[in-house]
């Protein structure tokens, strides 16, 4: 790796800070949550959607604990909804989507990509299907009201599209059942994973799903009237939650790299197409459904012709990497064959705990993508060895989110 370079390394003037602030002003959007966020101590922030997103409240590996251990409440409110209603809303939003809509009923949840014509990934969001002709994308970190917009605009479709005063709060880990169930009643158990609900909670109007991004149980609150009501819901969920040890947390990056689950802009892109992430297509892309999506005939030909590269799981020597979460991976981290030659790059990288080795996801050349190859990897501290390993790193069959 002698070609190799660390551009962190570069930090040498003394004028360099080496954690520089984000200024909080009015040109970047709050969530809904943000000053009740901001009163549970919220550490660090990045953007996300235009929106200010708390990272961490100073603890993130205790955080991950308090997620795998109790009951968490995370300020999602980055995730903007957007709803398509309307005559046309069906069949364009299954235009919209690789996945076929056929199968999804009123009432049901999909985690779907939104594709480009050439197939790359736009984006990731949770479908909900509030009834026959009404969606919301709860969407990851892109303009996809913008997307579906020109579509709808452009194909003279009979739809509605817009942003919804609607925001999101995670209520995530193996005790959420129980806070769950002071909140809605035992009921509030019937509903299985990736289905929604509609309830009424103190006098606010709620859509309760069983999804999340932590690969542990856990529920998703989405408030209508958002921007009013947000206080009170943060405040009657918190009430409900201090017996049960409720902790507000941020993102839990270490959770998610351990299961494997992707984040957009950071593993995926508009360079990214579906069938290089290492998910089975015949769920995530339909690409022999009837209906025509966005994107099909150019998946249906890489589908044919085969991908160059593959979205692996990678562990990595030396000392513990961060939380990820923390800021510690700036950059993606370069991976070299044992020849020298550059074969991929490293797009997610953390500690695990509970592992108690660094483990990362990495999109690498199909050529050194086989279990067991020995690859080199630049990282902020230096070049350090690696090796190909299975994705995810734990619970491979989504049993602990399932319940």
């Amino acid at each position: 790796m002698s070609q190799t370079m660390n551009p962190a390394a570069a930090l040498t003037s003394s004028a360099a800070v080496l954690n520089p602030e984000i200024m909080l002003y009015t040109r970047l959007r709050k969530s809904p949550y943000f000053w009740k966020s901001r009163e549970h101590g919220v550490a660090m922030y990045s953007v996300y959607n235009h929106t200010y997103h708390p990272r961490h409240y100073g603890d993130p590996v205790g955080e991950y604990w308090s997620l795998l251990n109790g009951v968490t409440i995370w300020d999602v409110g980055v995730e903007r909804q957007v709803e398509i209603s309307g005559p046309d809303a069906f069949a364009f939003t299954n235009m919209l989507v690789p996945r076929d809509l056929s199968k999804c009923k009123v009432g049901q949840c999909k985690y779907v990509f939104i594709t480009a014509p050439d197939g790359g990934i736009i984006n990731d969001p949770v479908l909900l299907r509030l009834e026959e002709n009404r969606f919301w994308l709860s969407l990851a970190d892109s303009d996809v009201e913008l997307w579906a917009l020109g579509l709808a605009h452009a194909g003279g479709w009979n739809v509605e599209i817009k942003e919804i005063d609607v925001a999101p709060i995670q209520i995530q880990g193996p005790k959420s059942r129980e806070l769950m169930i002071d909140l809605f009643g035992k009921s509030i158990l019937d509903l299985p994973y990736y289905y929604l609900n509609h309830y009424t909670l103190n006098g606010m109007e709620v859509v309760v799903s069983r999804t999340g991004y932590t690969a542990e149980i856990g529920y998703e609150i989405y408030l209508y009237n958002a921007d009013h009501d947000a206080g009170k819901l943060w405040d009657t969920v918190w009430q409900a939650g201090e017996p049960h040890g409720l902790r507000p947390v941020g993102p839990c990056h270490i959770r998610r790299i351990e299961a494997g689950m992707l984040a957009y802009g950071c593993d995926i892109t508009r360079d990214t197409n579906p069938m290089e992430v290492g998910y089975d297509y015949k769920w995530m892309v339909d690409v022999d459904q009837e209906s025509d999506f966005i994107g099909k005939a150019a998946l249906k030909r890489i589908r044919d012709e085969g991908i160059s590269r593959i979205m692996c799981g990678v562990e990595i020597d030396g000392d513990p990497l961060g939380s990820y979460n923390d800021g510690s991976m700036i950059d993606r981290f370069a991976v070299y064959s044992g020849d020298g030659g550059k074969v991929g790059e490293v797009t997610s990288a953390c500690y695990s705990p509970r592992l108690e080795r660094n483990i990362g996801l990495a999109m690498l050349d199909i050529g050194h993508s086989e279990l067991g190859t020995k690859v080199g990897i630049v990282t902020p501290g230096g070049p350090r060895g690696g090796v190909v390993v299975p994705k995810p790193f734990i619970d491979p069959r989504k049993e602990t989110p399932k319940g």
